[in-house]
């Protein structure tokens, strides 16, 4: 059961639905692995360490977390992280769904782009989106560590990425899967300006 809908059928009022949203959203935070989170924030500093790159990328609201992620990740003076988002460049991203379709405007970049040993993070909802579970399968068979963020029950992604941190939400339930990626980015991210904020203490 979308439990999103179910609340806009019983709500009486804003605060109501509000209410019981974010009570819903409390209990999906709960359920988020810890140890998946700590694996992926341990990957992400090796990555820094080694000055391999990090690819991040997805559809839609994904899409948009993936380059805020991104932002976030390469903003530090102190050796910033070498993350890049495959969602930014329309016209790469148009040529190739014009050329080869949409299903390879990623796999394509990640050809171009990754060496082995880089780091390759997918966002996708579902989990089954083409293009993005060809990304992670290109990924994975040329030697980058990958890395999936997925809601509703997981689909592909969950089970083929070598880190997996979910969040357990039915399916449909966008807003909920979305709101928990963003809010792992700045957990993360913050964890990580943190740890290597140590470093020129």
């Amino acid at each position: 059961m979308n439990r999103v809908d179910a609340l806009l059928g019983t709500a009486t009022d804003g605060a109501e639905y509000a209410d019981g949203y974010l009570r819903y959203l409390a209990d999906v935070f709960s359920r988020v692995d810890r140890e998946a989170v700590s694996a992926f924030a341990e990957v992400l500093l090796d990555a820094r360490e080694r000055a391999a790159r990090i690819f991040f990328f997805g559809n839609g609201g994904s899409a948009s977390t993936a380059s805020h992620w991104v932002n976030d990740l390469t903003r530090w003076r102190e050796r910033p992280f070498r993350a890049i988002s495959l969602t930014e460049n329309v016209a790469v991203m148009s040529a190739y769904a014009n050329d080869f379709g949409y299903d390879e405007v990623f796999i394509r970049q990640l050809q171009t782009l990754m060496a082995p040993d880089d780091v390759v993070v997918a966002l996708s909802a579902s989990g089954n989106s083409s293009n993005v579970v060809l990304a992670i399968e290109y990924a994975k068979a040329h030697g980058a560590i990958t890395v999936g963020l997925t809601g509703f029950a997981g689909g592909l992604l969950k089970e083929i990425a070598d880190i997996s941190v979910h969040a357990p939400t039915n399916d449909g339930e966008y807003g909920p899967a979305e709101d928990v990626h963003l809010v792992l980015n700045h957990l993360v991210t913050s964890y990580l300006e943190h740890r290597c904020s140590k470093e020129i203490a």
